[in-house]
């Protein structure tokens, strides 16, 4: 089961930049979020700071109950076991077969024995379809099967929570729909917390649970995805429909002369309460493959028909 992740009041900078501001949000356990936002917006530099690996300069990272910005480099250790993290290009040694690569952190941080630690890689790479690739090189497969390579290594610990660091980069469209099928099938099968950043609108209609967005040093918002993709606000609206008319710019700064222009040419400028020919569509979510069961999460049900029923209360 997942552990949840309560984040209060916190603040990046690098020097003298703001990277992000008096950022608070949960992450309920064992669902599965996403962030997005422009580029240049920090969002790897959030995921790095819920590990542990940068400190903010202000605020708090509560896991299992431990605010892990005042632990100590040995108790933070202890609690960084409770990660998987996925990178952007799968962090795979290129001059490792696949088999070792998955096998590594539990040569490294356990003292199984050789056959347990095949038995749990071969378990790991058949959940994400690699029985088979045990004795190829990174360097021999596409950009897709190292992702689930990197994957697997990231399940070999059984973690309960799995940061998932723009997965879909460098992959098509194609790749891209397995790679999120393949998530919401894990999710449903491990029940870890899942945050994946991403890029990908599709993917963020189609897979998670929540979405926030993050603009401007701060967190515009995070909630069920219900409540994102049937936005009002205007950030959300044009990153959500990827477009150039709105808030975020080429260098993410806009006259708000020109955005009220740009908003009121496509129907946008109504104000609350106002729905028009432009608004968001409920993409529905994607459901676990046939044979794999995700129990009801009545939390998680309550927040989508709260925020569904927010939404009529609006347009009525």
């Amino acid at each position: 089961m997942g552990v949840e992740i309560c984040v209060e009041g916190l603040t990046k900078s690098f020097g003298h930049q703001v990277i992000w501001q008096d950022v608070s949000l949960t992450l309920p356990a064992g669902e599965v979020s996403v962030m997005l936002g422009p580029s240049g917006t920090g969002k790897s530099v959030f995921l790095k700071t819920l590990v542990g690996l940068l400190k903010p300069e202000r605020g708090s990272v509560k896991i299992a109950g431990r605010d892990i910005t005042r632990l100590r480099e040995h108790d933070l250790h202890e609690v960084r076991k409770l990660f998987g993290v996925l990178f952007q290009d799968g962090a795979l040694f290129g001059s490792m077969n696949l088999y070792d690569n998955i096998a590594f952190p539990l040569r490294e941080h356990t003292r199984k024995s050789e056959s347990e630690i095949r038995r749990i890689v071969l378990e790991k790479m058949d959940m994400v379809g690699l029985i088979g690739a045990e004795e190829k090189l990174p360097g021999e497969i596409s950009g897709g099967m190292r992702k689930r390579a990197g994957l697997a290594r990231a399940l070999v610990l059984d973690p309960e929570i799995i940061l998932f660091d723009e997965p879909d980069s460098g992959l098509d469209p194609v790749r891209v729909a397995y790679l999120n099928q393949l998530i919401v099938d894990l999710n449903a099968q491990i029940d870890a917390t899942f945050l994946i950043v991403t890029h990908d609108i599709a993917s963020a209609r189609q897979v998670p649970d929540n979405i926030g967005l993050l603009f401007r040093r701060e967190l515009v918002m995070f909630g069920p995805r219900e409540e994102l993709l049937t936005s009002e606000e205007p950030v959300v609206r044009q990153f959500l429909n990827g477009r150039m008319q709105g808030p975020i710019g080429m260098a993410e700064e806009k006259d708000a002369a020109q955005v009220e222009q740009e908003l009121a040419a496509l129907g946008d400028g109504g104000g609350k309460g106002t729905r028009s020919p432009g608004s968001q569509t409920l993409t529905p979510r994607l459901l676990p493959g046939p044979g794999i069961h995700r129990p009801p999460r009545w939390e998680a049900i309550a927040r989508r028909e709260a925020a569904l029923h927010q939404e009529t209360v609006v347009d009525a």
